[in-house]
């Protein structure tokens, strides 16, 4: 004999099967399904609760429970997740790519990558896209210059409502409650600046990225740092860059020259930067270590093969495309909860920075 909340599971997969329910649509509340069913609500939320651990529908807190089954996935008989990151083929990216398509391949997921190049306009485009088709399952994306206001926070709240999961890799949106996957970024640029005040820096300046907020936080760890040790920190010291003036860096040497005349050392919001700062100051017949010593962030191939191999702190990157990937598909095949996970920085020494003894 069928269990009474058996009849409101087989109710729910019903409709869903036959269209009338769909992914991402709202269920009645426990109050319309007791009413319908003329049972105890102790009925229903143990109905509920067994089509949660089917991962056929979700609760969402404050809000009711929702379907999470995709028909359109079980039709076509696999997961596609797009992943979306500013860039594709340069510095750090190959590897966190790497990293998903390895748990995508394992789990038999595939992978739709759109490539933002780091623009609003692109980003708006992807996501008004998946939006519109509905033809992903879940959204892994490299937020576009986080540090700056965004037009496009109101389409990841969309995608959400709409059942498609979203996670953010290497960056985030802080104004959006959507879990990261990511380097503690503080920490890092407290653990370059800190190495340096180690090693006798007490004039340490530094570079930093203007336009994501990775290179706020990356700031505030560097502040942290110097104010840890009652060491001021010089605004005039600082040099703050967008993400096309890093390309550019050497037609700007003689004004970041001159903002960091007088400093021993300088923390460099990533290796890319770094190593265009070694290039500037030996044009300008500056020796890295002796003059001026540098650490970078990402510990990525541009440290390890520069001019003057770079200390830098450890982005894990390809780890971090593997976190990603394995978490989404966890929410998307389990119903798992996505939760943030931030990475702890590593410091990695090679020679560009000198130990000294001085008095600030």
């Amino acid at each position: 004999m069928q269990k009474k909340y058996e009849t409101v599971v087989f109710w729910v997969l019903d409709e869903i099967e036959s269209g009338n329910l769909s992914y991402g649509d709202r269920l009645p509340s426990e109050k319309d399904l007791m009413e319908k069913f003329q049972v105890s609500r102790q009925t229903i939320r143990r109905a509920l609760e067994v089509l949660t651990e089917k991962g056929t529908v979700e609760g969402r807190r404050g809000s009711g429970t929702y379907v999470a089954v995709n028909r359109r996935r079980r039709e076509r008989r696999e997961i596609r997740i797009a992943v979306m990151p500013t860039y594709v083929d340069t510095y750090i990216f190959p590897s966190i790519i790497r990293g998903i398509e390895s748990v995508f391949s394992r789990e038999g997921c595939t992978l739709q990558l759109s490539v933002t190049n780091n623009t609003v306009e692109r980003e708006r485009m992807f996501l008004k896209e998946f939006l519109n088709t509905q033809s992903v399952d879940g959204v892994i994306a490299e937020t576009v210059k986080s540090g700056l206001p965004s037009p496009n926070l109101e389409l990841y709240d969309s995608l959400e409502k709409s059942g498609i999961p979203v996670l953010f890799i290497n960056s985030f949106y802080s104004e959006l409650n959507i879990p990261h996957i990511s380097l503690n970024d503080r920490k890092a640029g407290y653990a370059a600046t800190k190495h340096l005040l180690d090693c006798g820096h007490t004039r340490v300046g530094g570079i930093f990225k203007a336009d994501d907020g990775q290179g706020h936080l990356r700031y505030a760890g560097y502040t942290d740092a110097l104010m840890e040790r009652d060491i001021k920190v010089r605004g005039g010291k600082i040099i703050w860059m967008d993400s096309e003036e890093i390309r550019d860096m050497e037609e700007d040497g003689s004004r970041i020259l001159k903002r960091l005349k007088g400093c021993t050392a300088c923390v460099c919001y990533n290796d890319e930067i770094a190593n265009h700062l070694v290039d500037i100051l030996t044009k300008a017949g500056l020796r890295v270590p002796r003059d001026i010593s540098i650490v970078g962030i990402d510990n990525s191939s541009l440290a390890q093969f520069c001019s003057v191999p770079l200390t830098s702190v450890r982005n894990p990157v390809e780890e971090l495309g593997r976190a990603a990937a394995e978490c989404m598909v966890a929410k998307i095949c389990r119903n798992q909860e996505m939760k943030t996970e931030e990475f702890e920085p590593e410091l990695v020494m090679r020679n560009s920075v000198r130990v000294i003894s001085e008095v600030s």
